[in-house]
């Protein structure tokens, strides 16, 4: 049964891999999995638990025979019985009431980031239904290819930053719709939005799913992330830049009704939108600093006031207006299959985690690269293949954060140590390498309908020089 439930996870996982062939979501497809593996390991719970591999379990018992050994004889048998120090070893002779602790204590956690995503999204679908981002999209006017490639790279490395690179790439892929007209010449500025919308968000605590991960975990603070991660990060996309900018050539052809569009909402309400959804935004991470809770309350807070000023905004409008632009209407835009595939995949590696595929595979890692910057590099060349989120969640789970003040090859998994450091950066912008390797890849592959073999011919290697730049480029700070 062990092996049925990695057997699960990797079925899975090429199910999800092959969503486009296949025409299935991989939402389904992982809250398939997510369900399947808690399954498997529920119904043989003794059997898995008995192997020993389940770090947790063996936690629990050591804890549970401490009990035994130092509390149970102090106390008479009838105050025993009715002590949750009983119930606690009872758990013993019940391996699945362990199992459902295991589930419940693991879902606190997925659900903080999926809180903070819905928030996040919801945020985002606002300033986009009033259509806030032509706050910056109308003042680009320039055809020429070189002067629009650097100017929507450097657009997109910023605001992925802010917003997060899935957001940011689909709505730079609208934005290029009305800049530019031909098919394959967008493809590739399209690829180059995936590489610095993955670069641009690896290097801010809400820019990039597992840098939210890796920052709500605590295995990274916010100022932090972004004082080491950055430069190496604007290298990985300046590096493909520079060596495109060298090869390109001429001007872009606009669509013919470029500029015709008409407004849906004034300019005012536009800036208005715009500027507050993006300083509240910013404000979580403040909040998280000041506040010390967590930062879905933070972002939860942003959207309660975003909701309140469109409400304010809108209250005198004809129905017919203000029932688009309020959120009620908005949230239905909010794309929830992004979070319950967060849910079903976050769940399965929960799993993982807990049955003890996570702490073999860390030993594995260990023994055969024993380096931080090998097994980084590694799991950034795996999230190419793969999706980055549950190759962060499932390190996180492979590796404790380490105490202050521990030394040698232990400090590196100290809360803003080398490991965890670059594990943002390799996971955020390996993704890059392949065009199914990030969400921002999947999202522009579907919007745009890009070749996957065109996409390995023409980026790939750019991606790869970005990708090992930047890595050779925080050894150099940090090694």
């Amino acid at each position: 049964m062990f092996y049925l439930i990695l057997i699960i996870f990797i079925l899975g996982y090429l199910a999800i891999a092959l969503e486009h062939p296949l025409k299935i979501d991989k939402a389904a497809t992982a809250l398939i999995i997510g369900v399947l593996t808690w399954t498997v390991y529920i119904l043989n719970a003794e059997s898995l638990l008995q192997l020993g591999f389940s770090p947790s379990w063996h936690e629990f018992v050591s804890q549970a025979q401490s009990i035994t050994d130092h509390i149970k004889p102090t106390i008479s048998d009838s105050q025993w019985i009715n002590s949750e120090w009983a119930e606690k070893i009872n758990v013993l002779t019940h391996p699945y009431h362990f199992v459902v602790e295991e589930l419940e204590h693991h879902l606190i956690e997925i659900a903080e980031i999926l809180f903070f995503l819905l928030g996040a999204m919801t945020i985002v679908e606002i300033i986009d239904q009033h259509e806030g981002f032509k706050v910056i999209t109308d003042r680009i006017t320039t055809t020429h290819k070189v002067k629009l490639l650097w100017i929507i790279v450097g657009i997109t490395f910023f605001m992925s930053a802010v917003l997060d690179n899935l957001t940011t790439t689909i709505v730079m892929v609208a934005l290029l719709k009305k800049l530019i007209n031909d098919k394959k010449t967008r493809w590739f500025f399209v690829s180059m939005v995936v590489l610095a919308a993955n670069s641009g968000g690896a290097w801010s605590p809400i820019g990039d799913v597992t840098t939210i991960m890796l920052w709500i975990g605590g295995q990274v603070t916010a100022f932090s992330i972004i004082a080491k991660v950055i430069l190496p990060s604007m290298v990985s996309i300046l590096v493909p830049l520079t060596i495109i900018s060298f090869f390109m050539k001429g001007s872009v052809e606009r669509p013919k009704n470029f500029g015709n569009e008409s407004a849906f909402t004034s300019f005012g309400e536009q800036m208005t939108v715009f500027i507050i959804g993006v300083g509240l935004l910013l404000f979580v991470p403040v909040f998280k600093t000041v506040t010390h809770l967590p930062p879905f309350m933070g972002m939860l807070f942003g959207l309660g006031a975003l909701w309140i000023v469109t409400e304010i905004m809108h209250r005198k409008k004809p129905l017919q207006v203000s029932g688009k632009l309020k959120v009620y209407h908005i949230i239905q835009n909010v794309d929830t299959s992004t979070v319950l595939f967060f849910l079903g995949i976050l769940s399965a590696v929960a799993c993982l985690q807990s049955v003890g595929h996570l702490n073999i595979m860390a030993g594995w890692l260990n023994d055969k690269l024993g380096n931080v910057y090998a097994i980084n590099m590694a799991i950034g060349v795996l999230s190419s293949i793969v999706d980055n989120v549950p190759l962060v969640a499932g390190a996180m789970g492979m590796y404790d954060i380490a105490l202050p003040g521990a030394t040698g090859y232990e400090a590196m998994f100290v809360q803003d140590g080398t490991f965890w450091e670059l594990l943002a950066y390799c996971a955020g912008t390996g993704g890059s390498i392949l065009i199914i390797g990030s969400a921002a890849g999947v999202a522009a592959m579907g919007i745009e309908k890009i070749d996957f073999i065109w996409y390995m011919k023409k980026i790939s290697l750019l991606a790869l020089a970005g990708y090992f730049s930047g890595i050779a480029t925080f050894y150099l700070m940090f090694g």
